[in-house]
């Protein structure tokens, strides 16, 4: 999806080859079989540092403190983001007070410097949010792809 988005911002006409995961991608991209990939930070920056691939730029909107010396892409796309989320999610009809309770212990988690420099490593980077915050997130995210998916005419198969 991120490169669909990509081929959306910059009208560039690219080939989607799809595969079930980057660990079969890989060989393909090493190989100059395929020319580039959209893959997630992790597994990516494995490759990066055994020097197998060249990491052209992130999806974030800035730069990643992990890697500053790789441009996003955004510096030179405007408005392109890829970011993937996670979230923790109740079953409709949770009483507030327990969605509180669980936003509370989430938040007070997600200042300790061990698991926010953990995330950091793997590539994330903690942004606590109101229930409310993440309700937003989840409908504009969900938008803005729905938009994308209509445009690259992506199917299930």
């Amino acid at each position: 999806m991120s490169a669909e988005l990509f081929k959306v911002l910059t009208k560039c006409d690219m080939v989607h080859v799809p595969y079930r995961g980057s660990a079969i991608a890989f060989p393909d991209i090493i190989s100059n079989k395929v020319q580039l990939i959209f893959d997630n930070l992790p597994s990516a920056l494995e490759q990066v540092k055994g020097g197998n691939v060249r990491a052209l730029g992130v999806t974030s909107p800035q730069r990643w403190p992990s890697v500053p010396d790789v441009p996003a892409i955004a510096e030179t796309v405007p408005g392109f983001e890829s970011v993937g989320f996670y979230g923790i999610s109740a079953p409709k009809g949770t009483p507030s007070e327990v969605i509180e309770i669980l936003n509370k212990a989430v938040g007070e988690a997600l200042k300790d410097p061990k698991l926010v420099a953990r995330l950091t490593e793997v590539g994330g980077l903690p942004k606590p949010m109101t229930p409310a915050e993440f309700g937003k997130l989840v409908a504009g995210e969900t938008e803005k792809w729905k938009k994308v998916v209509e445009f690259a005419g992506v199917s299930v198969d």
